[in-house]
């Protein structure tokens, strides 16, 4: 199963929660202890170690702030 790590441009990031509904692992929440500077609560990735790079909450995101990249596998 390919493995990746999610990107999050908090900053940006307007809380909408809909990239944590289609996460198949259950990684993603809002960080409700801080606030970005727009004034929402961001996005967060609980558990980067189990990320399979699927792309889904990169895809659901309506402002494109998320970005998830694959690790690539070195040949032996």
């Amino acid at each position: 199963m390919a493995k990746g790590y999610i990107i999050i441009d908090v900053d940006e990031c307007k809380g909408c929660n809909l990239c944590t509904h289609y996460c198949p692992v259950k990684i993603l929440t809002l960080d409700d202890t801080r606030t970005n500077k727009r004034g929402y609560t961001p996005l967060m990735v609980t558990e980067p170690e189990k990320c399979i790079a699927c792309g889904f909450c990169a895809t659901m995101c309506p402002d494109s702030v998320i970005t998830v990249e694959r690790y690539i596998k070195e040949a032996n």
